[in-house]
């Protein structure tokens, strides 16, 4: 009931970087916790950051955390994960995830719509 589009993948240099953004539609925005993960060829999709429904908290996988930062804009439907330092062990489809729910989820299958996903690829 809600419908999700990633853009802003793309190929980049060690240690610069890019911003992620995804867009909702179809129901209130405000009622999903949000999410971001990634899945690189041959490993299972993997969590690297949620925020909440207001937004006042965020939760980072210790991988990207010092370096990823996720924020929401409920005025205009979206959620955005700004990359900085990026490493080629980044590299990978990244998806956005909408939880209806009020509390974080790090597995997968506690989200209930997914985006289609978007390439970022870290060249060395």
């Amino acid at each position: 009931q809600v419908q999700l589009v990633e853009s802003g993948g793309g190929l980049v240099q060690a240690g610069g970087s890019l911003r992620l953004s995804c867009a909702a539609s179809g129901r209130t925005f405000s009622s999903y916790v949000m999410g971001w993960f990634r899945q690189a060829p041959g490993k299972e999709r993997e969590f690297v950051a949620a925020i909440s429904r207001s937004g006042g908290s965020t939760w980072y996988a210790d991988s990207v955390k010092g370096r990823f930062t996720i924020s929401r804009d409920s005025a205009k439907n979206t959620v955005s994960l700004q990359m900085n330092s990026l490493k080629p062990e980044d590299t990978a489809v990244y998806y956005c995830a909408a939880r209806y729910s009020s509390s974080y989820s790090y597995t997968p299958n506690g989200y209930n719509y997914w985006g289609q996903g978007t390439q970022v690829t870290v060249s060395s």
